[in-house]
């Protein structure tokens, strides 16, 4: 299966997850596992949630993390102040990376928005250097893009 299928095929189990489902909490903790159990050279794969103007913790699946990072500092703080997308080759090269697994090598992350405003981030780290590419990312805005969707539908729960 080439990527493209696979990102097909994950987006269309990640509907199938959320769908009708209101909390966003057990949205997120089944996207989380769904993507940790998928992708491959993944070592962790969550949600930040923005509270109170700095990215907490929320559903994940890997090693214990850092709680809180502010919002504008590190790669997850950066794609909140920058409101796109950051994916990163080499994270020991990004000015302010915030370690919290020193094994993780690349990450890409994702804003996630709801009434065109950042509620959080989607965070995929991996041990593998320039692990995530232009197919990797799009595929995984499509599925964040899913979530945006039922967060629409369903409002914040």
């Amino acid at each position: 299966m080439n990527k493209s299928e696979f990102y097909q095929q994950l987006i269309a189990q990640a509907e199938v997850l959320i769908a009708g489902e209101k909390d966003i909490i057990a949205n997120m903790a089944n996207l989380s596992a769904l993507l940790f159990e998928s992708l491959e050279h993944v070592n962790w794969a969550g949600f930040y949630r923005i509270i109170d103007q700095e990215l907490v913790l929320g559903p994940f699946q890997g090693k214990v993390a850092c709680i809180r990072i502010p919002i504008g500092k590190g790669v997850c703080g950066t794609a909140v102040s920058e409101v796109k997308t950051q994916r990163i080759a080499d994270v020991h090269q990004f000015i302010g990376h915030i370690a919290c697994d020193a094994m993780s090598n690349s990450e890409i992350v994702i804003p996630v928005k709801y009434q065109d405003k950042v509620i959080a981030v989607l965070d995929i780290d991996s041990v593998v250097f320039s692990r995530f590419d232009e197919e990797d990312q799009q595929g995984l805005e499509t599925l964040v893009h899913c979530l945006e969707q039922n967060i629409a539908t369903y409002g914040i729960k």
